[in-house]
């Protein structure tokens, strides 16, 4: 069980890759808007006009509201290149080009708004956003809206499953510390992102631990979590591998951290949508299947070099 392209200039890291800083540090209240009003209220113009006229071959599938907007609102942690992460003010990475191939098919854009990782669940809870789509990983928790100890804190979500990816441990260059596995971490601290599987991955690991016990750092970016590892306060952080690997490969030239050991939990991201909009998720199913079919999804895997992560197909609430 793993964790989580419309342009405009604005005002939290999910081979050839973007020569960007992938540990790129956001204050976690700052809402980054891929386009439209940079305001928290406002609108981004559809790319055209609602009803009939729009030619694109799954526009009638989506709901009626979405159609009139001409947007679906997605909301993101912007800090986890190369999945989703900024660049001259942009959001950019993997799910928004996946995001751009499935508006191709639906007619509508992915407007994505960055904010904390935890917070995510809750936009979707409230309306704020129409979709998740942040690397975030399908599981029975999230679905079934429960917390770490099992207890109903919601109505839980629904995802359309779009991407499939192991956990690695990335470390300071060098790996000083000599960490290999989960098991090296007994007695040590970790860094993690706050709200993440990988907090659950570690939290799970200390009580194996037990009196050798594992210290768990959280912060609210990823970005934070990495600093802390640079800075020898702690001896590991844990993603997804994909950005694992493009982490180690562009912070500080290739000279700030490595991938050690074997991946592990493979699992599936999935977009998240409210189990209220069923409507909407199964548009996003049909579009994502369209995307593959047509080989615009595998272009844009192909770009960020994380082909080996592809799905054959669209699936529904298929993480464990």
């Amino acid at each position: 069980m793993t964790a989580r392209s419309t342009r405009c200039t604005t005002a939290k890291t999910r081979t050839s890759r973007l020569a960007a800083v992938a540990a790129i540090a956001v204050v976690g209240s700052v809402l980054l808007t891929a386009c439209g009003d940079q305001t928290e209220g406002g609108s981004a113009t559809p790319t055209k006009d609602s009803g009939s006229a729009n030619a694109a071959p799954l526009f009638s599938k989506l709901p009626a509201d979405i159609q009139k907007a001409g947007v679906i609102k997605v909301g993101t942690d912007a800090s986890y290149a190369p999945m989703e992460f900024t660049e001259g003010g942009k959001i950019v990475g993997v799910d928004p080009d996946i995001a751009a191939a499935l508006g191709k098919q639906l007619g509508v854009k992915f407007e994505f708004t960055s904010g904390t990782f935890d917070g995510l669940i809750t936009s979707i809870y409230t309306g704020r956003q129409d979709v998740i789509m942040s690397s975030m990983t399908d599981n029975k928790k999230r679905q079934e809206g429960l917390d770490d100890n099992g207890k109903k804190i919601g109505k839980g979500i629904d995802f359309v499953d779009y991407f499939s990816s192991g956990v690695s441990l990335l470390v300071k260059k060098g790996n000083p510390q000599g960490i290999n596995s989960l098991d090296d971490l007994c007695g040590k601290t970790v860094a993690v992102q706050r709200g993440t599987i990988y907090e659950d991955t570690f939290k799970a690991q200390a009580t194996k631990c037990g009196a050798d016990k594992l210290t768990i750092q959280a912060f609210d970016t990823d970005a934070e979590a990495q600093t802390r590892v640079k800075a020898g306060g702690a001896v590991a952080d844990l993603n997804d591998y994909p950005v694992a690997a493009y982490i180690a490969k562009t912070s500080g030239g290739g000279n700030d951290f490595e991938v050690v050991g074997n991946q592990s939990d493979v699992g599936l991201f999935g977009i998240g949508v409210s189990k209220d909009d069923t409507q909407l998720r199964d548009a996003i199913k049909e579009a994502l299947d369209a995307a593959i079919k047509d080989g615009t999804y595998a272009d844009a895997l192909k770009k960020w070099d994380v082909s080996d992560s592809a799905v054959k197909t669209a699936t529904v609430n298929a993480g464990q």
